[in-house]
């Protein structure tokens, strides 16, 4: 069994099955570590990965890095995107990987006896040399890793509603310290903050 191979069954295991977006982010995961010259998957927080959307293809990232949310070594910034940044924390060098473009149609020329697309894709994707799937680019960061990772052990409360604040993600703002959603706004609302539809105000 290859590497990829083993990849894929433990990504898969997590789904009960396999799709493009696992194989997708399996192999991006191998190609940044790669270009980076890293060995995965890693044990230690050498490697940040700073995903860019969620699901099937985050499985396939983490299965093949051995970086995880948990660790600090995986991150989500939810873009939409199947693509992966890879840093080395060390060097603070960063390589971007994406597919190609046009890589749906480049999967055809590697699954000649497939027409269904999905199953082109599953298969093509997992033989397709680095050069036909992937786009490597160098980026810069755009702030320091010591920013995006921070410390453990560093805390402090909002100073509007009070709760805890960890990894110095806390905002300044006209001299409070304060939580993001107090800051600026959050993904929820309270229930105080849920307004009240019209015909509740009226009495019967």
């Amino acid at each position: 069994m290859t590497f990829l191979s083993q990849i894929l069954s433990v990504s898969a295991a997590r789904h009960s099955h396999l799709c493009p977006r696992q194989v997708l982010g399996a192999r991006i995961g191998l190609a940044g570590a790669a270009a980076l010259g890293l060995e995965i998957p890693r044990k230690d927080k050498r490697l940040l990965v700073i995903i860019e959307t969620d699901g099937c293809f985050a499985d396939g990232v983490e299965a093949a890095t051995g970086c995880t949310v948990g660790h600090r070594t995986l991150r989500t910034e939810d873009y939409g995107k199947i693509a992966a940044t890879f840093v080395d924390v060390e060097t603070e060098q960063a390589l971007r990987v994406s597919p190609q473009l046009d890589v749906r149609q480049r999967a055809f020329e590697y699954a000649k006896n497939e027409s269904r697309h999905y199953f082109v894709q599953l298969r093509a994707y997992q033989v397709m040399p680095d050069e036909q799937l992937l786009t490597i680019q160098p980026v810069c960061l755009s702030k320091p890793v010591e920013k995006i990772v921070s410390r453990a052990g560093l805390r402090v409360n909002c100073e509007l509603c009070g709760e805890e604040i960890i990894n110095e993600r806390e905002i300044v703002l006209n001299g409070q310290i304060l939580c993001h959603t107090c800051a600026f706004s959050g993904y929820y609302l309270s229930s105080a903050e849920i307004p009240i539809p019209v015909s509740q105000h009226c009495s019967a």
